[in-house]
Formats: structure tokens, sequence, C-alpha cells
């Protein structure tokens, strides 16, 4: 089942997001291809990132939600909130 992860960051944690972005990708692609897709929400200015939404394939919620609490910018106090919801994709014209 797919899931919708939902995270925004704490406003001023920008130096938190950089200072551990290389983790994060480090571990995004150590889940291969659980990760269905991700990336950063960004500021309405296009070049801030403030946020993330990453597609994970999980059997269950709890796994979803291990997957989320392990990722490097959960451990380090990034988020302000992190939402995970199940998801289907519907359309794919990409």
């Amino acid at each position: 089942m797919l899931f919708a992860i939902i995270c925004i960051d704490k406003p001023g944690h920008e130096a938190v997001r950089l200072e551990n972005r290389p983790d994060h990708v480090a571990f995004l692609k150590e889940e291969g291809e659980q990760v269905v897709l991700a990336g950063p929400f960004l500021s309405d200015d296009g070049a801030t990132m403030i946020g993330s939404l990453l597609i994970y394939d999980a059997e269950t919620l709890d796994e979803a939600k291990d997957f989320a609490a392990g990722d490097p910018y959960a451990k380090a106090g990034l988020f302000e909130s992190v939402t995970i919801r199940p998801w289907r994709k519907v359309f794919d014209n990409r």
C-alpha cells in the first residue's frame, strides 16, 4: 500500500535541513524502490525548502511510521508536523 508522508519544517530550521540533507538523501536511497517519490515543499518564492513529501510503499501504517521516524531529518528535530495517510495513485501522466 502507498502512504503519503507530509512533513512541515519548523520555522527557522533551514540550517538543520541543510546540515542533515546528505544523510537524508542516503537514507532514501537505502530504502530502494519503497520510496516511490520524494521531494521538498518550497516557499512561495520557489527557492526555500520548507517541508517534504514522500510517497512510500509499505505493507502497514506502522511500517510507514517507522520509516518516517528513522529519517535523519526527523531524528534531527526538523519537522513541526508529520502526517501519514494511505494514498492511492490514480493518474500518472509522466
